[in-house]
């Protein structure tokens, strides 16, 4: 059967081999609510649909309009699976709760690098969700991992770390065009607070960020802030 939870997502999880994340845009903060209860009542109401779906999570964008979502899959071939015997009549449901949801697209991932604080191992539960997502010009596995490999970079010489920041973690694309990170915080106002300092972003202004920053090839990216509020998982 299925079973709610308020625990996050272990974003580091070894049997976790295909990551995906989607956005729906609901349009305000009561549809956000509505359209979260629709979900728990439809999975609630239903078996787990995979032994190879490790855990399904929502989250409610602090615009007050989108719907984060993360799923932990152990294939991309079990996500196909459910796709084809199980997913329609989950999504007529919600739909027919919540009608007139925008589904803005699916991206499929592998997780490549993460990094948490020692400082902030022991934190308690995150107090905001930040996805940042850089698109780059055209596939190119070798670029999406030098990006990230170079914001490890600038992170390992970071002079003044942001004092909010719990854990990053870094997920390339399967189509070789975009990497998201999925970035764990104590608060939004530690996250504002870090945006706010001097430097270009979350970051000083030294020359390890500011080759982040001018990186050949990237397109633009976008920064969206989150609240956890629906983790499903088998019980």
């Amino acid at each position: 059967m299925t079973r709610r939870t308020d625990a996050h997502p272990d974003l580091t999880r070894s049997d976790v081999r295909a990551p995906f994340f989607s956005t729906w845009r609901v349009g305000t903060p009561e549809r956000q609510r509505q359209t979260v209860d629709a979900i728990a009542r439809t999975w609630e109401s239903r078996p787990w649909p995979a032994e190879d779906l490790h855990g399904y999570h929502v989250y409610t964008g602090h615009d007050g309009s989108t719907l984060l979502h993360h799923s932990q899959w152990a294939s991309e071939q079990a996500y196909e699976a459910f796709v084809k015997t199980q997913r329609q009549e989950r999504v007529d449901e919600i739909d027919t709760a919540v009608p007139g949801i925008e589904r803005l697209g699916l991206g499929r991932y592998r997780r490549y690098r993460s990094a948490t604080r020692e400082d902030r191992a022991a934190a308690a539960v995150p107090g905001c969700i930040v996805i940042v997502d850089v698109e780059f010009e055209g596939p190119d596995p070798d670029r999406q991992r030098a990006w990230v490999d170079a914001v490890f970079e600038a992170l390992e010489s970071e002079p003044t770390p942001s004092p909010g920041g719990i854990s990053a973690h870094f997920h390339l694309s399967t189509d070789g065009t975009r990497v998201l990170n999925y970035a764990e915080w104590e608060s939004a106002q530690a996250h504002l607070d870090a945006l706010a300092a001097p430097g270009d972003g979350v970051g000083s202004a030294t020359p390890e960020w500011k080759r982040v920053h001018d990186w050949p090839g990237v397109r633009g990216g976008t920064v969206s802030r989150y609240d956890h509020v629906l983790g499903l998982v088998p019980r």
